[in-house]
């Protein structure tokens, strides 16, 4: 067989999915995106073939995308291309123009209409409420009535937007993923702030749960087109971080059998499987300590950023895609409960600041045991150029942290 995977984007997602397409193939994966990132540059798993700044526009999309799906399959007619999304915004161009590209893709993506019902986080919870799934109190507002919302529930008060996507092409001084308010003028203060931007969706307003970032869970599944469900990787996050851009993001998370909770998986499963769910999402959930409950707070329609821990648990991510939408014949379904140590800040970080340090020797040990991964670097990389990059940036990431830990309000 031969494959090439095309990768939409150019972060660590793209090269996390690269990556586990290597190991299970031996295949060196092409990536097209908006523009080039340092995680994706002078690597062996992956090489940006195209960046244009118009890339995320719908007639460019498409047209860009037949075009290179032309050229190889006039120098390689027996190519098989796997085209796979690694950000919110190209699923839902993916779904847009799933039709035209499915003569010469291979992929699985559900219906527009499905991909923005649970994209869109305040159509996301409604469908937690239909199906049974927990999530934090939440309210949303709008550029007109924002000022007259009333809270159900007390601060502090995570702010965030209700379309990813469109927040991500909004700029405005102290921009961050997600905020944190504790009290009304801080509350306001932020949501003047968004609104002055370019910005005209919906924020959500949510309750905050209390908890570190030990608290949270992450869960990555793929679903095949058949509608099952063949993939659950749940991971136990550490440490998050805490850059404007990061908030949310994972710097370090722990997978094995402790980790799983298996009416948990059995939740999510069932919930993809009801909405007619295909290919691969990733859920951010916390536990509340004061219920016991876990709360839902979104569903990526794509893998996560952090994705690559599934693999190294045991799911393969490029594998579970191939065997379905190439091979036709998905495999049984798969718990990825490998006991790994994931990682993208370096360990050191780690030992300052996670603060359960029952997890932290847990995860020394893994370390020890040479059970750990990181995220952007691994053996079978040799460029030097790539090598003092990532040098630099996990030096970089002490400074980070000392920086913008704790810090989640409008300030600089």
């Amino acid at each position: 067989m031969e494959l090439l995977p095309v990768l939409l984007g150019s972060d660590a997602n793209v090269y996390g999915m690269a990556r586990s397409f290597f190991e299970a193939y031996g295949v060196r994966s092409a990536a097209l995106c908006k523009r080039r990132l340092a995680a994706t540059a002078h690597s062996r798993f992956v090489r940006v073939v195209l960046a244009s700044p118009r890339f995320e526009e719908d007639a460019v999309f498409a047209r860009t995308l037949i075009g290179f799906a032309r050229r190889q399959r006039a120098k390689h007619p027996k190519r098989v291309l796997v085209l796979v999304s690694c950000a919110d915004g190209y699923t839902v161009l993916l779904a847009r123009h799933r039709e035209a590209l499915r003569p010469w893709y291979r992929f699985a993506c559900p219906d527009l209409q499905t991909v923005l019902a649970l994209d869109r986080k305040q159509e996301f919870y409604r469908m937690c409420a239909k199906y049974g799934l927990s999530f934090p109190q939440t309210v949303t507002c709008t550029p007109a009535d924002w000022r007259q919302v009333t809270l159900p529930f007390g601060y502090p008060v995570i702010v965030k937007a209700g379309n990813s996507a469109a927040y991500w092409n909004c700029s405005f001084p102290h921009k961050k993923k997600v905020f944190l308010a504790h009290d009304r003028p801080e509350l306001e203060s932020i949501v003047s702030a968004v609104y002055a931007s370019s910005y005209r969706d919906t924020l959500i307003l949510q309750e905050y749960i209390p908890g570190g970032d030990e608290q949270m869970r992450v869960l990555n599944a793929y679903c095949a087109r058949d509608g099952r469900v063949r993939l659950l990787a749940l991971g136990r996050p550490l440490l998050e971080e805490q850059t404007p851009e990061g908030i949310g993001n994972y710097a370090a998370i722990l997978t094995g059998p402790e980790v799983q909770d298996a009416a948990l998986l059995r939740q999510i499963s069932d919930f993809l499987r009801a909405v007619g769910w295909q290919g691969f999402a990733n859920f951010d959930i916390k536990l509340d300590p004061r219920t016991g409950e876990y709360k839902l707070f979104e569903m990526n329609p794509r893998q996560g950023r952090s994705s690559y821990y599934a693999t190294a648990a045991g799911g393969n991510l490029a594998r579970v895609l191939v065997q379905d939408v190439v091979q036709g014949r998905p495999a049984p379904p798969v718990v990825a409960r490998r006991a790994m140590l994931w990682r993208i800040a370096p360990f050191g970080v780690l030992r300052r600041y996670v603060a359960d340090r029952a997890l932290l020797v847990r995860a020394a040990a893994l370390r020890r045991a040479g059970r750990c991964v990181s995220q952007l670097w691994c053996r079978w990389e040799h460029d030097p150029v790539r090598w003092l990059w990532y040098v630099r940036h996990q030096l970089t990431y002490y400074r980070k942290m000392a920086r913008w830990n704790g810090n989640k309000g409008l300030r600089g």
